[in-house]
């Protein structure tokens, strides 16, 4: 019997089993192939899809076999490897090879193996495929502004984290923006007994696969490429962009070796002079009761970006200053921008802007009483005579306000205000308002540099049975 040596990648090729009976002459003998060596993995493919922890794993190896029968183990001990989307496929002398069966050993819980019958003697390609978790990529993105905020340069970077118990050395990676909906979990069929999954292989296995394929026609290129391993590092490394329908794949230039319990970190892109324009909101529901200012772009040609989604990540905003220094301005973590789509990047309250809401005046008027049964309207001040049996059943509530803002800052803003209000409301400004919602006010001023200013308006709020609706009505004073 003649064993492979185990190499220290967990993903070990060996011939097991195999039993040479010496019953041949020594001319025979000399044909067969030697399987005491198994040569390292050539190449390897990784493709990441954010939306779930899910990694599509292919992995190119050549394999020495001899005519007859060649068992062959694979093991995934101490991986987060789902067992049952392990696939071996041949890639060389297809018509000469076959796969017999595919058996897990129920005393070695994480090895499975192959038996290959083969009429063919000598180095075969073979690809082993499967989806693993414990992989992930993230998008970071740093903005520095002029000095007079009105461009920016947006720079893009991703950063591959490896926690799926597995070295991946000279990977080509690939990263894939979408959301994907599984049926399974794959960590969790990771940690599941072999008894309880032999068999199982789940629809999601299926289609990912299947969209791996068109992934790879989509860029046009083949399924697995021998890649070298003195890969020129000098240069930074670019990340090429696809369109793939409701996905985006991003496949990062050259290859690169992520092992376990590191990360690496790539740039993606860098666009200058992007363009944006600032306003000040308030929004209680979005932002807190404070007045935050707001870097506002769009992912579209016209701000110079546009040519791919922007994934998930942290951005980091820092402003230019006169003397080439920078200032820190806000961290803020984004959600995944369509192109096309609005980028917000949200700085926090300005301390050279003050706003603040102030009661002017505040009164009631049209109660409604109830005198023996008997609904009676008075206006305050009326003659309407009470007695222990009265009670009050509805009554309008009035407050006049003045929305003070005072701009500090060396240039004319934009401020936006969005406030809700609950019940039967009538509300009367002496400026131009719209509604957002049925009971959400909205308006939008500008402010001038130095500039103080005052905007009034009236609520009125009908309660107890005056109330005949639950919305906002607006009216101009």
């Amino acid at each position: 019997m003649s064993t492979l040596k185990v190499q220290k990648s967990l993903f070990s090729l060996c011939a097991l089993l195999g039993v040479v009976l010496f019953v041949a002459s020594l001319s025979t003998m000399a044909n067969n192939i030697d399987l005491s060596t198994v040569p390292p993995r050539e190449s390897v493919q990784l493709t990441i899809y954010n939306g779930e922890d899910l990694t599509l794993v292919r992995d190119l190896r050549t394999v020495s076999v001899r005519k007859g029968l060649n068992p062959l183990q694979f093991s995934w001990a101490n991986t987060l490897i789902d067992p049952t989307s392990v696939e071996l496929r041949f890639l060389s002398q297809t018509d000469q090879l076959a796969l017999l069966d595919t058996t897990f050993p129920h005393d070695k819980p994480q090895m499975l193996y192959w038996q290959v019958q083969s009429e063919y003697a000598g180095s075969i390609q073979i690809e082993i495929s499967y989806f693993t978790s414990g992989i992930h990529w993230q998008a970071d993105y740093t903005a520095i502004t002029n000095p007079a905020e009105t461009q920016m340069q947006l720079e893009s970077f991703v950063r591959v984290t490896n926690n799926s118990g597995e070295d991946y050395e000279n990977a080509q990676v690939r990263l894939v923006v979408g959301t994907i909906n599984l049926v399974e979990e794959i960590a969790q069929l990771a940690q599941t007994p072999m008894p309880q999954v032999d068999g199982r292989i789940p629809a999601v296995q299926q289609k990912m696969r299947r969209m791996d394929e068109s992934l790879d026609l989509a860029a046009e290129s083949a399924p697995m490429m021998a890649m070298s391993a003195d890969y020129a590092t000098s240069q930074p490394k670019a990340v090429a962009k696809e369109s793939l329908s409701e996905y985006f794949l991003y496949t990062i230039e050259g290859t690169e070796t992520i092992p376990h319990g590191w990360s690496k970190r790539l740039r993606s892109f860098k666009a200058d002079e992007v363009p944006f324009s600032i306003q000040y909101r308030y929004r209680p529901e979005e932002y807190g009761d404070e007045l935050v200012r707001l870097y506002l772009l769009r992912n579209d040609k016209d701000s110079k970006l546009g040519d791919t989604p922007l994934p998930d990540g942290m951005v980091r905003v820092f402003r230019s200053n006169a003397n080439e220094s920078l200032s820190f301005l806000a961290e803020q973590s984004i959600q995944y921008v369509p192109i096309g789509d609005k980028l917000e990047l949200n700085l926090g309250a300005d301390p050279s802007v003050i706003f603040e809401l102030v009661q002017l005046k505040a009164w009631r008027d049209d109660i409604l009483f109830k005198l023996n049964g008997i609904e009676v309207y008075r206006k305050l001040g009326g003659g309407v005579q009470l007695d222990s049996n009265s009670s009050v059943a509805g009554w309008d509530e009035h407050a006049l306000y003045a929305q003070r803002i005072r701009n500090y800052t060396a240039k004319a803003i934009e401020v936006e205000v969005r406030r809700s209000y609950g019940g039967d409301v009538l509300f009367r400004s002496a400026f131009p308002a719209q509604l957002y919602d049925y009971q959400t006010v909205e308006f939008t001023t500008q402010i001038a540099a130095g500039e103080k200013r005052d905007l009034i308006h009236e609520v009125d709020t009908r309660q107890g049975k005056n109330a005949k609706k639950a919305n906002v009505e607006l009216q101009k004073m």
